[in-house]
């Protein structure tokens, strides 16, 4: 709890660092996690430059951007009823995950060699029902952190397709 309580007061203190930082966390651990639970690679096998890119992509272009983006949807639909989550993902949904993802996947794919069409229909059932629940449930300051968790597990799919050999 005693961390719980650091990250939220840092939070408070710097918002916008502390989501940056956590985006490129989380996206780091999704590819540790692929690299030793799902690939198996150990220590000595772990590709350090293969987490820095995802830590990088995280902090330099996901959070930025999504975190930014969270910002503009609070500002046009600032409550938090039924009515307004479902405002935000429509939006999310139909204007914003398609830019984000013209911008997103190519990088991605470039950099670990994936197809654009494996991730977008894997992306497409997933993000519609968390973004729901997210803009429903979450304060605006945690919605890139729990967003990130999520991804947690999308980056370790994708991490692992990427090297799978």
């Amino acid at each position: 709890m005693a961390l719980w309580r650091a990250y939220q007061r840092a939070l408070t203190v710097h918002p916008w660092k502390v989501q940056v930082l956590t985006a490129g966390s989380l996206m780091g651990l999704g590819d540790t996690i692929s690299q030793q639970l799902v690939e198996k690679r150990g220590l000595r096998g772990h590709q350090a430059g293969r987490t820095l890119i995802m830590v990088s992509l995280g902090c330099g272009f996901v959070g930025p951007v999504v975190g930014g983006w969270y910002r503009v949807l609070d500002r046009l639909f600032p409550g938090t009823t039924k009515v307004d989550a479902l405002k935000k993902m429509l939006l999310d949904q139909g204007g914003f995950a398609p830019c984000f993802l013209g911008c997103f996947l190519p990088l991605v794919g470039a950099l670990n060699g994936l197809s654009v069409q494996d991730n977008w229909a894997k992306l497409r059932r997933l993000w519609p029902a968390v973004q729901l629940a997210n803009f429903y449930l979450v304060p605006l300051h945690y919605r890139l952190a729990v967003v990130q968790c999520v991804a947690v597990i999308w980056n370790s799919y994708l991490s692992w397709k990427a090297h799978w050999l």
